[in-house]
């Protein structure tokens, strides 16, 4: 049992052999599935010029998300600040806010949301990488904004996204919510955490540290299942881990053939020790774990993986042991 809401991060994974379209197709059943098994959120990552990922703008997913849906919360997670005018930002989620009351979350990020530096030059208009002040500037550019120019009413729910204590030290100062990158940074993520409770100042958004770790879940019927599910993505980390982003996301078959070095197989295991991948049982005992270390208070699920159905069985199967009703006691 997990006594925290879950929710969930959309990569938009491009499968070999469909295009971005049908990918973008996949995410309206994607919402709609989820919001029926009563996830709490489901957040769409930022993110251009991959093979391997949709490049998607997340308010327009988010748009589209909200019409389709009921109950759900819907959001960015993250739109990338350095990216973006503030008072854009502000306007857009503002709206989408306005639109759908107390449904919209506006997770900000810092990153490119690419690792070709073209593109991050294109995507800031020739700019070159943000500086620590300028990020801040934007995010807290972008809070005044909310408040200041948008006045629609409802306001979205901002977050800090951040895989680092720098990022978690914003989020103090600034009081708000943070969302860690567990999925990303593992290694940071405890003394982070422990930087961003100790340091908090309460803020009008935000009167107490509030914690969501998001991480990579792959749940399946049996282990062997969830390990060759899995494999698709380890092929793109691997590419990473050499410095090659050009990775397009293969078949579970092509990942099950591809020729793993013995430093990959190493680095591939040990970021899947800190993540939850297997059976019900193991994913929710490891997520369990990882609630009580982290102290958090939500828990965010990614499931970068080949095939709708079998990325909405991983949630199934997850919600459904989770959150399973405790047996009565005996009389």
């Amino acid at each position: 049992m997990i006594d925290l809401p879950l929710s969930a991060l959309e990569v938009a994974m491009v499968q070999a052999g469909t295009r971005a379209v049908d990918t973008l197709r996949d995410t309206t059943a994607f919402a709609q599935r989820l919001d029926a098994l009563g996830y709490r959120r489901l957040w769409y990552a930022e993110h251009h010029h991959s093979p391997a990922i949709g490049a998607f703008p997340p308010v327009v997913l988010t748009a589209h998300a909200a019409a389709s849906t009921s109950a759900i919360r819907l959001g960015s997670g993250g739109v990338l600040a350095p990216n973006h005018a503030p008072i854009m930002l502000a306007e857009q989620f503002g709206t989408l806010a306005a639109l759908h009351p107390d449904r919209i979350d506006l997770g900000i990020g810092r990153g490119p949301g690419t690792f070709d530096e073209s593109t991050a030059r294109a995507l800031r208009r020739g700019a070159g990488p943000t500086t620590d002040d300028e990020y801040r500037d934007d995010v807290a550019s972008t809070l005044r904004f909310l408040v200041d120019e948008v006045a629609l009413g409802p306001l979205p729910e901002p977050w800090l996204l951040s895989s680092s204590t720098a990022g978690a030290a914003l989020a103090a100062e600034l009081g708000l919510p943070i969302a860690f990158a567990h999925h990303i940074r593992p290694d940071n993520t405890l003394a982070a955490l422990d930087h961003y409770r100790a340091h908090f100042s309460p803020s009008p958004w935000c009167d107490r540290p509030r914690v969501l770790v998001c991480v990579e879940t792959v749940c399946a019927e049996t282990q062997e299942e969830a390990i060759r599910l899995a494999g698709p993505m380890n092929v793109v980390k691997a590419g990473l881990l050499k410095g090659h982003s050009e990775i397009p996301f293969p078949t579970p078959a092509e990942a099950s053939a591809h020729p793993f070095t013995a430093e990959e197989r190493q680095a591939l295991a040990a970021f899947g020790a800190q993540q939850a991948y297997g059976t019900p049982e193991t994913v929710v005992r490891r997520l369990a774990e990882l609630a009580e270390a982290t102290g958090g208070d939500e828990l965010m699920l990614v499931t970068p993986v080949h095939a709708l159905a079998a990325r909405l069985r991983s949630y199934e199967l997850v919600k459904r042991h989770a959150h399973a009703p405790r047996p009565s006691a005996p009389r």
